[in-house]
Formats: structure tokens, C-alpha cells, sequence
């Protein structure tokens, strides 16, 4: 079947189960991949999936279209990964200062943080440095992780990770550089040993 989102998305609210079936078989892997960024738990993923695609069979019908159905789609998979962690109650209530996060001297005072060598999805792609990465982002709450997520590893667009989000690109743009700063804060000793 070659139908675009928008074609299959009509043809499911109409009750096409085939075309239901076929979003789910596109964005499943996506949605799933997600889900194990956000919760890093296989179960927990695999619940968050399941609900998410319930979610979108009880919700096709009033979905309107205006926004696209990935983005739609998105936002009610990271709302049931917010709503996993927030009933785990194992989050950070709030973003601890980047100063906790920054490796001191002796004398107390913080040194410069460095640049990354690498942009965060190369890292990703090393195993080791993805370890250390997913690491310091199950630390950030899950906020401030799910904006990372959205942005710097599925590269959705300020305004599409605020849309998916419900919060607004300026809202983005402040966590995403807290997320940032706070990560290179944590992985600084890690990159600073990698170029030795």
C-alpha cells in the first residue's frame, strides 16, 4: 500500500482497519524507540506502545488534521511516557542546578565546558558513548528529557517538538539548552578521558 499518512489517516477514521493497521506498522518502531528513550524499560516501552496505539484507535475519529498524524501521534505517545514516569514517582521533581552537574577543581571553581566533539546523535551511534549518554539522560526529568529526545535524536523542528509537547517554541528552545548544557555538564569527565 503506497498512501500517505493523510490518506490512510481518512480512510481508518471511516473504519479501514487495514489502513489503521498500516500507520501502525509505519510508526510502531518510532514509537517504540521513543518509548524506551523516555522509560528505559522493555516492559514499560512495550506498555507505552500498546496504550499509545489504544489511544490512537479510541481518538482517529476526532482527530482533526491539524496537525500532521506524526505529530498528533508523538504527542500521545510522550504524554503516556510522562504519565509511566510520573506514576513511577522515581523522577526528579526539578532540574537540579548545572552546577551539580560540572566536575570542580580543588579550589571549588568550575572549569569551562567544553564543546562535544561529536554532535549528540553521533554519539548515539558508539556504543559506549551511547551507554554514557542514556545514562545522564534518564537523569534529567523527564521533561527536559523528552524535549532532548524529540529535538536532537527523532530531529523534529522546534515548533513540531513544542506542537507534540503542547508547550510553545520558546518553552522548547529553554529546555532543550538546559537539557544541553545539564548533559555536557554530566558526560564532561567522560569525553575529557575519550581524548586522552
Amino acid at each position: 500500500m503506497d498512501f500517505s499518512d493523510q490518506a490512510l489517516v481518512k480512510k481508518a477514521q471511516e473504519g479501514d482497519y487495514y489502513a489503521f493497521e498500516a500507520l501502525v506498522n509505519g510508526y510502531e518502531g518510532k514509537v517504540y524507540r521513543l518509548a524506551m528513550r523516555m522509560l528505559r524499560n522493555q516492559e514499560d516501552a512495550e506498555d507505552a506502545l500498546q496504550e499509545t496505539f489504544l489511544q490512537v484507535y479510541r481518538g482517529l475519529r476526532g482527530f482533526e488534521g491539524r496537525s500532521t498524524f506524526s505529530t498528533w501521534l508523538f504527542r500521545l505517545a510522550t504524554n503516556v511516557c510522562l504519565m509511566k514516569i510520573r506514576q513511577k514517582g522515581t523522577e526528579p521533581a526539578q532540574l537540579l542546578p548545572l552546577e551539580e552537574y560540572l566536575p570542580q577543581h580543588e579550589e571549588g571553581v568550575h572549569p569551562q565546558i567544553q564543546e562535544w566533539p561529536e554532535k549528540p546523535e553521533e554519539v548515539l551511534l558508539n556504543k559506549e558513548s551511547r551507554e554514557k549518554m542514556l545514562e545522564a539522560l534518564a537523569k534529567l526529568p523527564a521533561d527536559y528529557r523528552a524535549v532532548f529526545i524529540l529535538r536532537d535524536v527523532e530531529g523534529f523542528s522546534n515548533a513540531e517538538a513544542g506542537e507534540a509537547l503542547g508547550i510553545s517554541v520558546a518553552a522548547v528552545k529553554s529546555r532543550l539548552h538546559r537539557a544541553r548544557l545539564t548533559l555536557r555538564g554530566m558526560l564532561a569527565g567522560y569525553f575529557q578521558r575519550k581524548e586522552i
